[in-house]
């Protein structure tokens, strides 16, 4: 799927270089970029609203004695 996206000059300038040096394509250092940042960009966005949905009471959480005793842990073993 192509995708367009504006870059400031500086960073567009700095990925130019990048590029340059290693004889990767701008392409291809965008998609590692993406593909390493998105799961730290679900964690941080997604995590945030959990939270907000346990906040507001809309989600419970279970307590690690719970989960030990639901999946017949050794307590002593944790």
């Amino acid at each position: 799927m192509a995708t367009t996206v504006r870059l400031e000059p500086a960073t567009e300038q700095r990925l130019d270089q990048l590029a340059q040096l290693t004889g990767r394509t701008k392409a291809f250092t965008l998609r590692q970029l993406i593909e390493a940042g998105l799961d730290d960009l679900e964690d941080a966005y997604l995590g945030a609203a959990v939270a907000e949905r346990i906040r507001l009471g809309q989600e419970r959480t279970t307590s690690l004695d719970e989960v030990v005793k639901e999946l017949g842990l050794d307590p002593a073993a944790i």
